[in-house]
């Protein structure tokens, strides 16, 4: 029968095999999506821009599934490029410009930012000249390269050719000074631009000299494109010059030139593209995939083998990880009883400290009654004998007589009110029975083991006298019982008047007990609470749950 341990190993072993299928799966996708690219740039290349639009697209596709980035924005930017090549296309190539775009600021990648602006420039050419300015602005403040400057200002003057010459004429300047004159293809460029400028102004000659200057230079790619130009250029400008000759020679020329590129037969209409795969092409395709599994077989193998032995020592790892916590969580436990016993240790020096307060309250309670009544009561029961003697033998005046006895009977009554009164926990006295519960309430907490919060409402006018002292012994055994019992670290005492009703809430946030298992007459105080609360008409509830504390609800009548 399998261990728990054995299982664990298998799941792993599942794990990991998962793990090394996908990124299988991963490389496999990435090398059919470089496989597209590497087509669709020889297609481009040869200048069939149908098969290059499709495989760029295929390339894209797979790209976004894996989630290659700077591939994504590669294919995004050449297939802008090659929609924006296409004439009558019924088809905006803005979108991957705009998605390359994003990209760009996200990586704050500067050569990307700038290849955008000046694409932005190229599309809105036509579209936006002022926008299309705007944008190769942009780029010459963007950047430091004076070939990318030369670039901006040959696009610029282009643009104003036709709408402001003056300034057409100062950026082909300060193209020329800026421009690589190794860069065969920028120098084409130019010539034909500038040639361009001139023929716009009706100077045929001079955009003529400008074109065989550019028809010198060989070109590093798009031969046929450079050639379909040129050719066109020199029909016209020869046409301008009513040298009709040369003209159609160079007609013929840039027709055969036009026929080769098909431009017509390779707009690219997205709605008929054609779907269907050559059975050579997936022949090879699929062989050259199996030749790169292979290879990568042993690469997945050994990486089968690291990660099972790092899976192990990850295992042994968290084992040894599980039993430190273990010990840890053992220490944290004996540091909890400590601080019980702690607490308990305190809550038994406060509960001694209230009892010996009580002792001698009572100590001095007796003095008090030895000390003052005990020497009026003797008084007045020479008083009373005198009375009973004089009632026989009439030797003092007997109104005198009872007099004296009556005022020593007040004396004796106003010294045993006084005594009461100072005696009760100085609710009687002058403070009442809310400032009474505050003083208590503020003695305890000083002692920083227990917090009691007293609220009130509506206590604007004292209570009855009696009604008070109840009152108070109640909250102050239910305040013993918390210190005793609870193991509470803060209490609340609502009380309030309302409609003549005393209603107290008696919270605390401590152990909480089962009510149902707890008697009146266990030794909590509760009967003798009980036993008050009966005699005064009101009513006593208990909501306890554990480990959440409990909760005692008094309401009391007044009359």
């Amino acid at each position: 029968m399998p261990t728990l341990k054995n299982l664990n190993l298998q799941k792993l072993q599942i794990i990991i095999f998962l793990i090394c299928s996908f990124s299988y799966a991963q490389k496999s996708e990435l090398d059919i999506a470089y496989d597209y690219f590497q087509k669709a740039t020889k297609f481009d290349n040869e200048n069939n821009h149908f098969k290059a639009y499709e495989n760029y697209t295929k390339s894209l596709h797979l790209y976004k599934k894996v989630n290659a980035f700077d591939s994504i924005a590669k294919c995004n930017l050449i297939l802008f490029d090659i929609l924006q090549s296409q004439n009558d296309l019924n088809y905006d190539a803005k979108p991957f410009l705009d998605a390359y775009y994003q990209f760009a600021l996200q990586k704050n990648d500067s050569l990307k930012i700038l290849t955008s602006y000046f694409r932005y420039a190229e599309y809105n050419f036509d579209r936006n000249p002022r926008l299309a300015s705007n944008f190769y602005h942009k780029a010459i403040k963007y950047t430091k390269k004076s070939s990318s400057i030369a670039i901006a200002y040959a696009n610029l003057a282009l643009l104003y050719t036709q709408t402001q010459p003056d300034s057409a004429r100062f950026y082909f300047k300060k193209n020329l000074d800026l421009i690589d004159i190794t860069n065969s293809n920028a120098l084409i460029s130019f010539y034909i631009n500038y040639a361009n400028f001139f023929q716009k102004q009706g100077d045929y000659k001079e955009a003529i000299i400008q074109l065989k200057k550019a028809e010198e230079i060989e070109p590093t790619a798009y031969k046929l494109k450079y050639d379909k130009i040129l050719y066109e250029k020199f029909a016209n400008c020869y046409k301008g010059l009513g040298d009709y000759k040369n003209a159609y020679s160079y007609y013929e020329k840039y027709n055969i030139a036009n026929d080769s590129l098909n431009f017509t037969a390779q707009n690219i209409a997205i709605s008929d593209l054609d779907k269907k795969y050559q059975t050579a092409e997936k022949e090879k395709r699929i062989l050259e995939v199996e030749a790169k599994n292979k290879e990568q077989k042993k690469l997945i193998i050994w990486t089968v083998v690291s990660l099972f032995l790092i899976g192990i020592i990850s295992f042994l790892a968290l084992k040894n990880s599980n039993k430190k916590q273990k010990l840890a969580n053992q220490e944290k436990e004996l540091e909890k009883q400590k601080n019980l016993t702690l607490l308990k240790e305190q809550e038994l020096v406060v509960i001694n400290a209230m009892i010996e307060g009580q002792e001698k309250e009572r100590k001095q309670i007796a003095e008090d009654l030895h000390d003052n009544i005990g020497s009026v009561l003797a008084t007045l029961k020479l008083h009373f004998e005198n009375l009973k003697l004089n009632r026989e033998k009439k030797q003092f005046d007997q109104e005198k007589l009872y007099e004296k006895t009556e005022n020593l009977i007040d004396e004796t009554y106003k010294k045993i009110r006084g005594i009461a009164h100072a005696k009760n926990a100085g609710v009687i006295a002058n403070v009442g029975l809310l400032n009474a519960v505050q003083i208590m309430a503020q003695k305890i907490s000083e002692a920083d083991k227990i917090q009691i919060e007293v609220v009130h409402f509506g206590l604007n006018q004292r209570l009855e006298n009696s009604l008070e002292i109840t009152i108070f012994r109640i909250i102050q055994e239910l305040i013993t019982n918390v210190i005793k019992h609870a193991e509470a670290n803060n209490v609340t005492i609502n009380i309030s008047l309302y409609d003549n009703m005393v209603n107290i809430i008696f919270e605390d946030d401590g152990k909480g007990f089962e009510k149902n298992k707890v008697t009146f007459s266990n030794g909590m105080g509760l009967d003798s609470i009980e036993k008050r609360i009966t005699h005064l008409n009101g009513s006593f509830e208990i909501d306890s749950t554990i480990g959440k504390g409990t909760t005692f609800v008094l309401n009391i009548p007044i009359e």
